[in-house]
């Protein structure tokens, strides 16, 4: 597991890299979407892997079972994920409209577009 994980991340990374250097809008948008998906697994990533407790403290004891999990990357993952389903949800309203204004998803006939329609 040590090893695949940086493996998965260092994919999604090329991938999302490689879709943002293409001329489609829309793989622009999956480029976005891979890469951030990145971001969170290296966080979590950086947040060590432990395997054990949950980071609650039982009744009658002051402190959690050792070991456990850190839960502020989590939480920190669960905040990304929130934020960038709401950028990507906007995102895809926001490929849509452009879409229906000029009539193409190639970023270099959107660049010399001057005229919406």
């Amino acid at each position: 597991m040590g090893i695949v994980l940086p493996l998965i991340i260092g994919g999604l990374y090329a991938a999302g890299l490689y879709l943002m250097m293409r001329r489609s809008i829309v793989k622009l948008f999956l480029g976005l979407a891979l890469l951030s998906h990145g971001a969170n697994l290296l966080i979590f990533l950086m947040g060590g892997l432990v395997r054990g407790n949950s980071p609650i403290v039982p009744l009658g004891m002051t402190e959690p079972l050792t070991p456990y999990a850190d839960p502020v990357p989590q939480a920190l993952i669960l905040t990304a994920i929130v934020i960038g389903f709401g950028m990507q949800a906007f995102l895809v309203v926001l490929i849509r409209r452009t879409h229906q204004a000029t009539g193409t998803s190639d970023l270099d006939q959107l660049r010399n577009t001057d005229v919406l329609r």
